[in-house]
């Protein structure tokens, strides 16, 4: 939406591009800039740490940051393809409805809270479906990538969990179940947000 409201089209364009990059960009790339932006050995952050008086900090082994981190270039990384889908659900709103706001007087955050917000909860609505549904199955590549056992204990999830029992240890009909496991929660889940979609007047999934 702030995208949108941006008036100049080169930095628009420009701002688009660099969000847009990290999606299609692998794990792999993104975790080895992130291990030398983050090294303690000359890293661009403790450089600016220690400039600035303080220690230098074992990002990727420390359990109080390595959460954070997961967080951070998860949402880093992904931010641009719903970027992508939200300025095409944009399109689709007849830009009538901005000159008539216009007309009545109406600034640019009023005709984005009742034209905008309106025009696209369709769209959000069935993003929040499927991002529910994908709760317990997303982050596997990423998590693969910047983990280690120092920080299993915050940075392990089920994904990684049936990945490690299953075929490094050989506990195939445990990971198996564990891996069913996962499947019925994301239904019920992905379930339980369309029928709340459904009761509060927007259309599912189903």
């Amino acid at each position: 939406l702030m995208l949108n409201e941006i008036n100049s089209a080169k930095f628009k364009r420009i701002t688009q591009t660099i969000i847009y990059l990290p999606h299609f960009v692998s794990w792999v790339v993104i975790g080895g800039i992130m291990l030398n932006f983050l090294s303690i050995y000359g890293g661009p952050v403790n450089r600016l740490i220690e400039i600035l008086g303080g220690e230098p900090i074992f990002f990727m082994a420390s359990k109080e940051h390595f959460r954070a981190l997961l967080v951070i270039s998860h949402i880093w990384r992904n931010a641009g393809w719903s970027t992508i889908i939200y300025i095409a659900a944009l399109t689709g709103i007849n830009p009538e409805l901005y000159e008539a706001a216009k007309v009545d007087g109406a600034n640019r955050f009023r005709q984005m809270l009742h034209i905008t917000l309106p025009g696209i909860m369709s769209t959000i609505v069935i993003m929040l479906i499927l991002n529910i549904s994908r709760i317990l199955k997303i982050g596997f590549d990423q998590v693969v990538v910047l983990y280690n056992p120092v920080v299993w204990e915050v940075s392990d999830i089920l994904q990684t969990y049936v990945y490690r029992t299953g075929l490094q240890q050989g506990r195939y009909s445990y990971a198996a179940a564990a891996g069913l496991f996962e499947s019925v929660v994301a239904f019920i889940l992905i379930f339980a947000s369309d029928r709340l979609a459904k009761a509060v007047g927007e259309k599912g999934l189903f």
